[in-house]
């Protein structure tokens, strides 16, 4: 190498530098940091997991062929943003409006980690609902005013230690210190 390009080349890299970090420095001198997330906080962002079906919008009515005037059986459900370290998951299907409080339609645990429910299947341990019976039961309130369902899903950071048929006070305090996140898709039916 030419020994006359040598100090040139050194100055050029050194008013480069200053260049550099020219543009990187506030009023108070310290070096700005470039953002690495398009966050306005600097944490990176995590989507909130959610629960949806293709078979109804939240919030909409549950159609026929889900209760129990139809195929009483259950719907497709779509499962997204699942967070990091889940094990498995437990779903709880729920009429708030009952008459006798809170009823209990579908209790399923250990399912495994999947982002796609089918209609009509059992993707995991089933537990005892209200009904008294290991299963699926759909929407099915008396006549009048449209009752709301609830499915709930938990994301858990474990599979449980639970034989078949648990009632969900059961697996509510087998899911204590597990639960990652939860997801609710709502629905309304009457007769």
């Amino acid at each position: 190498m030419n020994r006359k390009l040598c100090p040139w080349l050194i100055i050029s890299v050194a008013l480069l530098t200053v260049a550099l970090l020219a543009g990187c420095v506030e009023d108070g001198g310290v070096p700005t940091p470039t953002p690495t997330t398009p966050s306005p906080a600097g944490v990176p962002v995590q989507m909130q997991m959610k629960l949806s079906s293709p078979e109804f919008e939240n919030g909409a009515p549950i159609p026929v062929r889900f209760t129990c005037d139809g195929n009483d059986i259950n719907p497709t459900l779509r499962i997204e943003n699942m967070p990091a370290g889940t094990k498995s998951l437990a779903l709880v299907l729920e009429d708030p409006d009952a008459p006798r409080g809170t009823w209990v339609h579908w209790i399923v645990y250990n399912i495994p980690v999947t982002l796609w429910i089918d209609e009509n299947s059992i993707p995991g341990t089933q537990g005892t609902n209200d009904y008294g019976v290991q299963q699926y039961r759909g929407s099915c309130p008396p006549s009048g005013t449209p009752h709301r369902y609830v499915f709930k899903l938990y994301a858990l950071d474990t599979e449980l230690d639970l034989g078949e048929g648990v009632e969900e006070a059961a697996l509510e305090m087998a899911m204590q210190g597990h639960i990652l996140e939860t997801a609710e898709l709502s629905g309304s039916y009457s007769r």
